[in-house]
This record gives C-alpha cells, structure tokens and sequence, in this order.
C-alpha cells in the first residue's frame, strides 16, 4: 500500500470513528456559536423566564435569533446582561450582538451598527379600566405618566410637556402602580402592552397608535462583515415568512408590521401568546404554589453559589488590603499616610455602581479588560478595603501604646512589633464591625448585575418580572441571604469568644 493510499484509509477509519462516537474531526470543527445578549428581566414578549419551566429562557427574539444563528450557520448563545449596560458590554466585545427590543435612533447609532430592522411597532397608551378622562397624549397635561427609562415613549412624554414622567427600569411593575393607583397612565411599546396590559381586566388600552418605531439587531461598527451576514439573514426570513410566522405565534404582528412587510394577509394563532396567558392565569392552591416555589429552588441556589464566591473573595482581599492601607496610615510616614488617606476618601466618597461600570467598562479603553467575575471581585474588594481600613484603623489605635514600647523593651523591631503584638489585639477589636460589613458586602453583591454577573438578587428579578410575584420570590431569596450570612455571623461570634480566653483583665 503506498503512503498516499494509507493516508487515505487512515482518513475514512478516523472519520467512521468519528461519526460512530460523535467527536470532531479535523477540518470539521463547530462554528462558534453567535454569542446574543439580552436582559431576562425585561420581561414578556421579549426575553423572559418560561412560565412553565423557569429553568429556560424564551421569547420572540429568542425564537428571532435561534433562526437568525441558523441562517448563519452557527448556534445562538445568549448571554445576560442588565439592559443599559448592553451598548456598552457590545463594545467591549462581550458577545457578537445586543437584542432586546433595542430602538433604532440617531444617538444610538453614532456607538453601534443596526440591522434593518426586524420589528417596527408603535406606543400604546393604557389606562384603568374604570377612567373616561384620557384618550390621547393630549389628555396627558397634569397628569403622572409611567414608562421604561431611556425608552423612545419616555422621551414622547418629555417632549410633550406638562406631563410628570415616572421612569422605571421594569415594564411589570409599571403596570401595577397603574393598578395600584400610582400612575395616571401608562405609555409603553405595543408587545408589552399586549402582554401586560390588555390581558388584566382592571386595565384598557386606549386612542390611536403613537409614534413609530423599530427594532435592529446592534453589532459592533469594527464587524462590517457580521452586520451583513445579519442583515441577508433577516432579508431571507423576512422572504420565506418565517419572520411573520414568529410574530403571529407571539401574537404581536400589528398594522405598521403589515404596513412595512406588505403583507395585509389575516393572522393566525396566536399560540405562545395563548400558551404564556394561560399559565399566568391558572389558579394554583397551596400545594401547586408550594410547588411551584420548590420548583425556583436550582435557580436561587444557583446565584446564591455565585453571590457567596463573590462575597468570599471580595472580602478577603478587602480585608487584606485594608490592613496596608491602615498601616500605612498610621506607620507609613508623611508620602504614604497621604496617599492611604486620598485613597479610603477617594473610594468612600464614590458610589460602588460608579465603580464597577468604571473598571468593567472602562478599563478596557486603556487596554485592561476583564472578565465579569474579577472585575466584580475586584470591585468589591476595592470598596470595603477604604471601609475595612477605617476599621483596622481605629482597631490599632485602641491598643495601649505601652504595648509597642514592651515589644520594642523585648527587642523587637517595629514590624515584629505590629504582627505579633498589636494586630492580633486589634483584630479580637474589629472582628464585630468587620462581620457587619461582610453583611453589607453579601448584600451590595447584588450590583454587579450591571457587569453581566446572574448573582442571586437578579435570578429573583428574573422570577419575579415573570411570575409578577414580587412577594413569595422576595421571601425566599430574603431567606436565602439569611441562610447565607448566618453562618458567618455565628463564626465571627465563636472566634471572638475564643480570643477572648485567657484574656488579662485590665484594671
């Protein structure tokens, strides 16, 4: 047999084997997968929590970018992040795309490239049930509006004048302080009316569309080539009416979408709109509420695991920084004893939400990028250090001076004199305050939702946003911090009872 043709059996022996056990072969390797982000928090239709199975993700810009991906070629991936910090997490190349419901303006286009759009809609106004007094935006003037913040209708309601905005960062909780008396109105994208406020009989939608607006998929300006893939993908799903198929399932297909894909024909049914309304409305007793909760349990344990890392290592290095930078306070001479006080000033004086959009968005336009988890790590390190120094700080100062001058009579120097003599007295001192402040720290945790991190307050947003419970979840994720801190609490309080024995009295 020549090389040539051993080569060759060598190949079709690697490739049956292969496809028998389902490995990659040379030259065959996956795509990577079309990396889409989206906020889950957001709510129906868009990308949400699946009613049914909270443990999946869906929506029509789900199904949207599931079809998207497989026109390309390739599997879609979707990644997590807080709605304002998409643009920006786009831009720091965190994944290929942003989708959700993201309006196509003048400003937003000097940062990103848009698609052509795949949805065009309208805002739609809602009102209680029971009010005849507003029928149009002119109906507005003197009343209290609700709508999403940095939404196109937030900006209607701006430009209007006379009207007082409420922006919320939710569109459920919107709805409910229009229920709930709150708000006068509410003026919100026709899905989430849809989905939100037609369907509660307490409400009504009302007078005639307003404005116009569309959504694009948002690609980095630096990926010319993606945009166009994109964009000859949406051109083909629009063509084949695949496009008009996932709108009518969700129920959101709407004159100006007839308008602007010239089709007049009737809709269809409306499946998964159906599907979502009759899971939200069926009555449950006890036992299927209790277990549906029991059913929330992976989730929250899932961000109680990434708030409990996140919580561990930031307080460790905040706890070892804190020292130095005491000890340079009060050790360090003229230079340094000013640079820790600018530094604990500096860092005290500034919002921690400041902080981690400046290390985890800003970092990387000088160069320094990095990933979610120590970027969130290192900003919560960074911000209990200033705290944890002040701690240390007075700790140190309440240990007798006559005790360095004994330590220095025995002949040690002053650093032998602080870490074995001073420190050890100081932190039976600061342990208290500093199981406080890993208290605060577990619950400050929950910021760095803004940095793409699903710690557990956010999985309660995502349950709660879906469920329009904000009590039952409230209380469980309340528990779980609880259950999460006690422990530490009661670790702190044997440790200091230890170094408390054998303590001398001191009259």
């Amino acid at each position: 047999m020549s090389r040539r043709q051993a080569t060759t059996a060598w190949g079709a022996i690697a490739a049956a084997l292969g496809a028998l056990l389902g490995a990659p072969i040379a030259g065959s390797a996956e795509p990577a997968p079309l990396r889409w982000a989206g906020d889950s928090e957001g709510g129906a239709p868009y990308v949400f929590r699946d009613p049914r199975n909270p443990g999946r993700t869906i929506g029509f810009e789900v199904d949207l970018m599931n079809a998207v991906a497989k026109k390309l070629g390739r599997r879609a991936k979707f990644v997590q992040n807080q709605w304002d910090g998409l643009v920006p997490g786009l831009k720091r190349a965190d994944y290929d795309v942003a989708v959700n419901g993201i309006e196509i303006t003048e400003d937003r286009g000097r940062e990103v490239a848009f698609s052509i759009p795949y949805f065009h809609t309208f805002e739609q106004i809602t009102v209680r049930a029971e009010n005849q007094s507003i029928r149009s935006l002119g109906d507005g003037g003197g009343k209290v509006a609700g709508t999403l913040k940095y939404s196109l209708a937030e900006r209607i309601l701006e430009e209007r004048g006379g009207i007082e905005v409420r922006g919320y960062d939710s569109q459920t909780t919107i709805y409910e302080d229009l229920v709930n008396g709150r708000l006068d109105f509410v003026l919100l994208d026709h899905p989430v009316a849809v989905y939100y406020g037609e369907p509660d009989p307490r409400l009504k939608s009302v007078g005639r569309p307003v404005g116009e607006l569309s959504y694009g998929i948002a690609v980095r300006k630096e990926d010319p080539a993606l945009l166009a893939q994109i964009n000859q993908a949406l051109a083909e799903l629009k063509r084949e009416g695949i496009l008009r198929d996932i709108y009518d399932r969700w129920g959101i297909w709407n004159p100006v979408m007839a308008e602007a894909f010239r089709d007049t024909s009737p809709s269809r049914p409306a499946r998964e709109l159906e599907s979502y309304l009759e899971a939200m409305g069926q009555k449950r007793g006890w036992k299927e509420r209790a277990a549906q909760y029991f059913s929330y349990l992976p989730l929250l344990a899932q961000g109680a695991v990434t708030t409990i890392e996140l919580s561990f290592l930031g307080m460790i290095f905040a706890v070892a920084l804190g020292l130095v930078i005491a000890l340079l306070r009060l050790y360090g001479g003229p230079v340094l004893s000013a640079g820790a006080t600018i530094y604990v000033e500096l860092i005290r004086g500034t919002p921690l939400l400041i902080q981690l959009f400046f290390i985890f968005y800003g970092l990387p336009n000088v160069g320094i990028k990095l990933s979610p988890f120590l970027a969130a790590v290192i900003g919560l390190a960074l911000n209990y250090s200033a705290y944890e120094a002040e701690v240390y700080r007075s700790g140190l100062q309440s240990v007798p001076r006559g005790q360095m001058d004994a330590a220095y009579s025995l002949g040690m120097t002053r650093l032998q004199a602080l870490w074995h003599v001073v420190i050890p007295q100081a932190t039976r001192v600061v342990l208290p305050p500093m199981t406080n402040d890993f208290i605060s720290l577990l619950k400050d945790s929950s910021l760095v939702s803004v940095i793409t991190m699903v710690e557990l307050t956010k999985v309660y947003g995502q349950l709660a946003s879906t469920y329009y419970d904000y009590f039952g979840i409230g209380l469980l994720t309340a528990g779980a911090y609880f259950v999460i801190g006690l422990p530490f609490v009661r670790l702190s309080r044997w440790v200091e009872k230890k170094s408390s024995k054998g303590r001398a009295t001191v009259v």
